[in-house]
């Protein structure tokens, strides 16, 4: 991977911070084990929170086609992977998301790459949920939006309450979605 010089001086603070993380803890950051640790690190933290640098909105309009299409067009089970903000440890799952064309739909892989988008952020499940939301409804103009999330928390899994077996589901909708029929008609076909 090609560096530019603010991402090389940015992994390098990262990994000098991560160093003394390591002294604080206990650790020997010089010790054989350890001596890469601060660098990859550095390095996947910049990797899961690469969704700052990211215009999902862009990315959203960048495969925007007029069609005279109007029914629910869905892309289930979507995996992301992201951090909780509160204890920057990962939570995962499977993101829901279904639109009604106003006139424009876009590329399929566009919906994902923007679930990734935010997913690549020091997040909340909640959050996540409503800016996806936001994102195709500003962008699109669809007649409605819904989007469902399903995730693990390792938060709640590794420490804290310690439920290795919880899942945590939001939505959010806008539009038609404000239909209970609607909102059905989806639920059926994401588990259908």
């Amino acid at each position: 991977m090609e560096w530019t010089p603010d991402e090389l001086k940015k992994k390098e603070a990262l990994a000098f911070h991560y160093s003394k993380i390591l002294e604080l803890i206990g650790e020997d950051p010089t010790r054989e084990g350890l001596l890469k640790t601060p660098e990859r690190v550095a390095k996947t933290m910049m990797f899961l929170t690469k969704g700052y640098m990211q215009d999902s909105a862009k990315i959203l309009s960048s495969a925007v086609f007029i069609e005279d299409y109007k029914q629910m067009v869905i892309v289930k089970d979507i995996d992301f992977f992201s951090m909780c903000e509160h204890h920057i440890l990962p939570f995962f799952g499977k993101a829901h998301i279904a639109y009604i064309p106003n006139k424009a739909v876009t590329g399929l892989s566009k919906i994902p790459r923007i679930v990734d988008v935010y997913a690549r952020r020091l997040q909340i499940q909640e959050r996540m949920t409503t800016q996806i939301k936001n994102c195709i409804q500003e962008t699109l103009n669809p007649l409605g939006v819904m989007v469902v999330i399903e995730a693990q928390h390792m938060c709640m899994q590794m420490r804290g309450v310690e439920k290795q077996n919880s899942i945590t589901t939001t939505s959010d909708f806008t539009g038609v979605f404000n239909q209970a029929k609607t909102r059905e008609e989806f639920v059926n076909l994401i588990r259908g």
